[in-house]
């Protein structure tokens, strides 16, 4: 499976957990739209995405297990 894919993929559990804030998936939402924005360069969604992220991972209504795994997702991220 494509690494892309599979950050998708993670993004998108987040954002369909039931304990995930309302504010949180509209985010996660977001993050989704830039990664998937083919009319920009990957660099380029890369960018948005971790500046979305880590804003998202410093809101306080973050679970401790949701913001670890955002840090392993950003991890991926930083690959590209």
């Amino acid at each position: 499976m494509d690494p892309l894919a599979n950050i998708i993929f993670a993004l998108s559990e987040l954002g369909d957990d039931t304990s995930t804030p309302k504010n949180i998936k509209a985010k996660l939402e977001n993050v989704l739209k830039f990664l998937n924005a083919s009319e920009f360069e990957m660099s380029v969604r890369v960018s948005k995405a971790l500046g979305e992220l880590d804003e998202i991972s410093q809101d306080s209504n973050v679970q401790p297990y949701m913001r670890a795994q955002l840090f392993n997702i950003v991890s991926l991220l930083e690959s590209f």
